[in-house]
């Protein structure tokens, strides 16, 4: 089956025997995505069992007949569903500076502060203060449940990751690398540069949703005393 393009900006293609893969070009892709996201959920599709955005793609997971493939002519359906609501991309639900803002509390005490601010040309009041500031958005969630991808990252900021990964990062661990922020869910492995940690739960399998911060969530972090 044919791929569907629309432009230079989306591809929504078949992706295995029950998904679609929707690539979102340009060079701001991040707000097409998180508005193509909340569209497709809009639709409330009976086939699709799940949504999996991502920097430049939203792969939709279908539901699955007893052989492991898609209900007969989903994936066809959801094609032409991504290419009825490419023309209006820019007009669904676009961040608007509006709505709940989920606030994190920070103790910006973390062992890359320093780094950071060398590496920015800042002192590290003014790397505190430049991540606090800033308003930010969940593009997406990867890596390990509950981890969120957080744009709108002060371009000072924009570091790069740590030539050799720690072995563990400790959960609550708030961290910067390239354009995004994150917090650590869960002790991993990880390469971002630590700037500081928070009390606050990023998920929780008892909490509806159990994610602190879902994809297109506003989030601030405030800045906390040790």
């Amino acid at each position: 089956m044919p791929a569907e393009e629309h432009g230079p900006r989306v591809l929504a293609r078949p992706y295995g025997s029950a998904a679609v893969m929707v690539d979102v070009g340009g060079e701001d892709p991040l707000p097409r995505v998180v508005a193509l996201t909340r569209a497709l959920r809009a639709l409330a599709d009976p086939d699709v069992a799940d949504l999996v955005p991502a920097a430049r793609s939203v792969l939709v997971l279908l539901r699955e007949t007893p052989d492991g493939a898609a209900h007969p002519g989903a994936q066809v359906r959801l094609v032409e569903a991504v290419r009825s609501l490419a023309p209006d991309l820019a007009g669904v639900a676009p961040p608007d500076g509006t709505g709940d803002v989920v606030e994190i509390p920070v103790v910006y005490d973390g062992p890359d502060l320093d780094d950071v601010a060398e590496l920015a040309g800042l002192t590290t009041a003014e790397v505190v203060e430049r991540h606090a500031s800033a308003l930010y958005t969940a593009a997406f969630v990867g890596f390990a449940p509950g981890f969120a991808y957080l744009v709108g990252l002060d371009p000072s900021l924009r570091v790069p990751r740590l030539a050799t990964p720690r072995p563990r990062v400790d959960a609550g661990a708030v961290a910067v690398a390239g354009e995004f922020t994150a917090v650590y869910p869960t002790p991993s492995p990880g390469g971002w540069r630590l700037l500081g940690r928070t009390p606050a739960r990023m998920f929780d399998v008892a909490r509806t949703p159990p994610g602190l911060v879902v994809p297109g969530a506003r989030v601030r972090f405030v800045p906390e005393r040790s």
